[in-house]
């Protein structure tokens, strides 16, 4: 027995169709038939579409079985997939883990003007998840955005802070900032 490691192989793919279409159980079949593992699946239905966002590991003939099992879905459903192999991220530890949240009457612009005055400062946005509601109070459009970041080890975090907060009343946007912990 060898106790060399088995290399994983991995596949990044990002999938769109009818929200009516059961996309989430078409497509964890596929893994699952193939004998690949589900790293990280991200699911959200946007107007009248599903969309899929999924990391996938395998062994090199797992991860060929599942790409034509992929292809065959996109071409025999009309599931539209953009499928690219990748690998495993590294970290490097030299990134302090942080959420923001933001709240605020909306208006076009909101999103891009804050991902701007993160990435300007070299502060790396690992995830964005963002929404529009109407307010149940009083009825207006509402905005609201969580980010979660990396902030380098070598930023002041407290002088970043002070300055979001300053960029956040300038706009009028409610908004926190903080380590995430555990």
């Amino acid at each position: 027995m060898s106790n060399v490691p088995i290399v994983e192989n991995q596949l990044l793919v990002c999938a769109v169709a009818q929200a009516s279409f059961p996309l989430l159980m078409q497509f964890t079949k596929r893994v699952f038939d193939t004998g690949c593992n589900l790293l990280d699946v991200r699911l959200a239905v946007l107007g009248q579409e599903v969309t899929l966002v999924a990391q996938i590991a395998g062994t090199w003939d797992q991860i060929a079985k599942l790409e034509t099992a992929l292809t065959r879905l996109e071409r025999e459903d009309q599931v539209g997939m953009i499928v690219r192999r990748t690998t495993e991220r590294t970290l490097t530890g030299t990134n302090l883990p942080y959420a923001v949240e933001v709240v605020s009457a909306d208006r076009p612009g909101l999103l891009h003007q804050v991902n701007d005055f993160f990435t300007r400062r070299g502060v790396l946005i690992d995830s964005i998840t963002s929404s529009r509601y109407r307010a149940q109070q009083t009825g207006a459009e509402m905005f609201t955005a969580q980010f979660a970041l990396a902030v380098p080890a070598s930023m002041p975090v407290a002088h970043l802070r002070e300055e979001f907060l300053d960029f956040c009343d300038h706009l009028n946007l409610d908004a926190i900032m903080d380590p995430v912990k555990g």
